[in-house]
């Protein structure tokens, strides 16, 4: 590993930090996730699924929009590892991912809206 110097001595955490930075991809991971949420309509139905497992019909009735427009969204959210699904015969079912990430996020999202989960009421 290369050695790296700041070339300011603020303190004694900065090259302490040095040996403990992540890697840029794992930063680029955290970066691709936050871009998926940057995006209004996918936190409402990233937040949706994150209380219920619907189908892209019923998304799109609660969301008032396309069911076209709905399925690009949950293509997003799912490639991020947001979203999972399920079939059932011909239909297909969305929910939030169980992963710690998902339910992680969820919370963060209603904090920052200072809302409180529906299963928690």
């Amino acid at each position: 590993m290369e050695e790296h110097t700041l070339p300011h001595q603020h303190g004694e955490y900065g090259e302490h930090l040095i040996e403990h930075i992540p890697d840029t991809e794992k930063f680029q991971i955290v970066a691709s996730i936050f871009k998926q949420l940057s995006d209004t309509t996918r936190i409402r139905i990233f937040w949706i699924l994150c209380h219920c497992e619907e189908c892209v019909i019923n998304i799109s009735a609660l969301m008032d929009m396309s069911s076209p427009a709905v399925a690009h969204h949950l293509r997003l959210l799912k490639s991020s590892g947001l979203v999972e699904t399920r079939r059932e015969g011909k239909e297909t079912y969305y929910k939030a991912s169980s992963s710690e990430k998902a339910q992680s996020l969820h919370h963060m999202i209603e904090q920052m809206m200072d809302i409180s989960c529906l299963s928690e009421k």
